[in-house]
């Protein structure tokens, strides 16, 4: 960890160890023809990971318009949720899906034969946990595939390397990726960038963002119960787990994060954060209750982070700008309807609005899909896997500095050893999980002060 060091160090050393190994096992492969589904074809495609966000990323690309399009295969690990998100999918699409049961694949192994019924040019969606993401995007590549993945794209420095380098794999063999940062894709907020460029507000000198609410997702992770391994309980619950996911805050505040980032056109060169567990009782998952987070900019300029999961507290949802002109919201309550607005000053009443997005705002999760399926038919350079993990990077950094009470700087996190899931490629469902609970059933927790260097 820096102390309080905020430059002089080189941001985009990709390829330390780690880095070149995971290069170097991906790039050895022939390269993959330069491939595309044309205008008239059907683009044919695998879901891998059939949660809910899996589910509805499915429904989104099978509600294109640019052209005939059709879910050729499904993985899980889970039967019941694969099952689950067949009946959803035939029920809005059924002409749509043809997924017999012998393209429904269940376990560890299962992304690679759903990818392996699909042909150079098709589209993979990976929407497992994010600890799967570098694994299954490196076998996409080296089957020539088209790819949508969720966001965080990455949890740790290591996996963070591996991504940087497969991103770039994937552009030299002209594949089409796109990350489920859906706010990036928002008409609104889109206008909001172009206005704050176009120096509606002055330059920017603050920026704040809120993700304040109750228990959310399977962050709040009960005891397991008999009858499950600790593996299994684990996905199930993975918000809870910082090696699926990155826990809580890399699952629910990387919106905020990326999208304020965006308006400030760069990314965070530290971190420095707090937080702690305060009604945690028996809880067995890694997650803080509260995180407050610094991120200072090249020029100083900070983000303040703030999010909570505690019921009875103020909730708040939302992200503002605020310049030397005036000031703008970046997103009013949730992801969408962002309801994006400027103010000539920093109160932001009515009588001080400038301008405000007109309702209906087009869906961003729709248009994420559009934008995706337009460059593959068109064959356009696409590309958002650099970006996705940058992202995810930066939420990771002030993630570190929340759990281990130091500073944080990109290159602290980038450079990081700690790799959460080593043996990853290795897991089956019956084997014991890369973290083990101890005699009680629970978890290493962050110790902030205690471990400076690791998040446990």
């Amino acid at each position: 960890m820096s102390a309080n060091t905020t430059d002089g160090m080189t941001r985009r050393e990709l390829f330390q160890t780690t880095g070149r190994i995971a290069a170097t096992s991906v790039l050895a492969g022939a390269a993959v023809p330069y491939v595309y589904a044309g205008q008239n074809s059907t683009v044919q495609m695998a879901l891998i990971g059939c949660g809910g966000r899996g589910t509805g990323a499915a429904h989104n690309a099978l509600a294109t318009t640019s052209g005939p399009t059709k879910l050729l295969a499904m993985a899980d690990v889970f039967p019941d949720k694969l099952a689950q998100s067949y009946e959803a999918l035939v029920k809005q699409h059924e002409k749509q899906v043809e997924v017999p049961d012998d393209r429904k694949f269940i376990g560890f192994d299962a992304y690679k034969h759903a990818m392996d019924c699909l042909r150079p040019g098709d589209v993979v969606i990976l929407a497992t946990p994010p600890a799967f993401r570098w694994l299954m995007f490196q076998y996409a590549i080296e089957k020539g595939l088209h790819v949508f993945m969720e966001k965080p794209t990455t949890v740790d420095g290591p996996s963070s390397r591996k991504m940087l380098a497969l991103a770039e794999e994937a552009s030299r063999k002209n594949l089409k990726v796109a990350v489920g940062l859906m706010c990036r894709h928002c008409a609104a907020r889109q206008e909001l960038y172009d206005r704050i460029k176009n120096g509606e507000i002055g330059d920017i000198t603050l920026l704040r963002a809120y993700r304040a609410a109750g228990p959310t997702g399977s962050a709040d992770v009960r005891p397991k119960p008999p009858g499950i391994s600790d593996l299994a309980y684990q996905i199930r619950n993975f918000h809870g787990f910082l090696w699926l996911s990155g826990g809580a805050f890399s699952d629910f505040l990387i919106h905020n994060i990326d999208e304020c980032c965006w308006m400030k056109d760069a990314w965070p060169v530290e971190a420095k954060g707090f937080g702690g567990r305060h009604y945690r009782g028996d809880s067995i998952d890694q997650n803080f209750d509260s995180y407050t987070v610094e991120y200072t900019f090249a020029d100083g300029t900070k983000l303040l982070l703030a999010g909570r999961t505690m019921a009875g507290c103020h909730s708040e949802f939302a992200s503002y700008a605020h310049g030397t002109k005036g000031s703008a919201v970046i997103s009013t309550a949730a992801h969408t309807p962002a309801k994006c607005r400027i103010y000539k000053s920093h109160k932001m009443t009515e009588d001080n609005l400038s301008w405000r997005f007109p309702p209906p705002e087009p869906n961003p999760y729709q248009l994420e899909w559009d934008h995706l399926m337009e460059a593959i038919r068109k064959d356009q350079p696409y590309n958002e896997a650099k970006r996705g993990a940058e992202a995810s990077l930066v939420t990771a950094m002030g993630r570190m500095a929340c759990h281990t009470g130091q500073i944080v700087t990109w290159d602290d996190m980038l450079n990081c050893e700690h790799e959460f899931a080593p043996q990853l490629a290795d897991l089956v469902l019956d084997g014991p999980p890369p973290l083990l609970p101890d005699e009680q059933g629970k978890y290493p927790v962050p110790l902030p002060g205690i471990k400076k260097t690791r998040e446990y």
